[in-house]
């Protein structure tokens, strides 16, 4: 079965880490750039959690309670059956819950993840193949420029400006296209001249 890759954003939201090893390190470090507030509870934490700043640190046993106004919850500990009773009481609650090395009981995947910015491309072969995922992000991660993200960044600031000059959505589609394949072939900032010129371009016959 196929994971449909909804793209959520984690930075309003907390979310709860149960366990404090490698396996948890790695989840952490995975979340870091999406920048979301995170609860680690475990009854002893790695050094290299303990230095990540920003994260709360609850140095103890789990306690259900800690689940409530989570937006999402990954159970890492190294003891199955604490495991499987966090994922429960996840669904019993309707919290999205990742169970470390336990497919079913998951209700969402981690991906193979590439970003460069705000561009985010996920490959997930649904547990089935980790190695799998590991490939295909590889050969994604060739694929996409070291500078997508800024190429992302400027054409995002130039939306209101895009908007402003171009009534139709229609056409302001076909702008943003133009602005696109623009900048990948020439670089960017594109200069005035041509910028009016594709902005012009957008306007109703």
């Amino acid at each position: 079965m196929a994971y449909f890759p909804f793209f959520v954003d984690i930075s309003k939201g907390g979310g709860l880490i149960v366990g404090g090893g490698r396996v948890a390190l790695r989840k952490i470090e995975k979340l870091l750039p999406y920048e979301p507030r995170l609860t680690v509870c475990a009854k002893a934490l790695l050094p290299e959690i303990e230095a990540i700043p920003g994260l709360e640190l609850l140095r103890g046993p789990f306690e259900p309670s800690m689940i409530d106004g989570k937006l999402f919850v990954i159970a890492a500990t190294d003891d199955s059956g604490l495991n499987g009773e966090i994922a429960a009481l996840c669904r019993e609650k309707r919290v999205p819950v990742n169970v470390v090395d336990h497919r079913e009981k998951c209700s969402f995947l981690f991906p193979a993840l590439v970003k460069r910015g705000p561009l985010s491309v996920g490959v997930s072969t649904g547990g089935a193949s980790p190695a799998g995922a590991a490939y295909w992000k590889g050969e994604i991660d060739r694929l996409i420029p070291r500078d997508a993200g800024e190429l992302l960044a400027y054409l995002d600031g130039l939306r209101e400006t895009v908007k402003g000059a171009v009534p139709s959505e229609k056409r302001r589609a076909a702008v943003f296209a133009a602005l696109f394949d623009a900048c990948r072939a020439e670089g960017w900032p594109l200069d005035k001249e041509k910028l009016d010129r594709l902005l012009g371009g957008g306007e109703e016959q």
